[in-house]
């Protein structure tokens, strides 16, 4: 994955420096002591290999790739990146959701077309870091403009927890 435009890592605490390089295989990647390879590749290499890298290793998602390969693997992980394509383009929130609830702890990252609307849903859906390089939304979140709603109909993974139980269940009048 050869891409020139100029990205910056940010989580909940700011931007900060990345340790990961995207690589098409362990060999591209040189000497990085942190790689992200594409799904395919990291299913592929050879399980005391991944075991016995001294780097940490990496998995990005495609949204047309299935995740259940990975989730009785989540342990290995170090962090999973998922690809938004298109601001229009939400099968990685399902992703990030469906990983959570099966106890992904890992690093969940963001990376493609960004956006700042989607930066407070991606939180929610519980990304832990994005990779963001649209100039609107590196300039908000500089400033740390990062809006969000009040209030949920439905929780999610980064959600204010409200007093009183599921306030978002129906309940069967009587």
């Amino acid at each position: 994955m050869t891409d020139t435009t100029e990205t910056k890592l940010w989580s909940g605490d700011g931007f900060r420096t990345d340790d990961y390089i995207f690589a098409d295989d362990l060999e591209q990647a040189g000497d990085a002591p942190a790689v992200i390879l594409p799904l395919a590749v990291w299913l592929g290499l050879d399980e005391g290999r991944r075991r016995t890298s001294n780097r940490r290793i990496g998995v990005s998602v495609a949204p047309a790739e299935k995740i259940e390969p990975l989730l009785d693997r989540l342990d290995e992980l170090p962090l999973i990146a998922l690809h938004f394509p298109a601001f229009n383009d939400g099968r990685s929130y399902s992703k990030a959701e469906i990983l959570r609830r099966s106890g992904f702890r890992g690093e969940l990252r963001a990376y493609g077309d960004v956006l700042i609307d989607q930066a407070a849903f991606m939180l929610r859906t519980g990304f832990d870091t994005l990779q963001v390089s649209n100039p609107v939304a590196l300039a908000r979140l500089e400033q740390r403009r990062l809006v969000d709603t009040p209030a949920y109909y439905q929780p999610g993974h980064g959600s204010v927890k409200a007093e009183g139980g599921f306030a978002w269940r129906r309940v069967k009048a009587v």
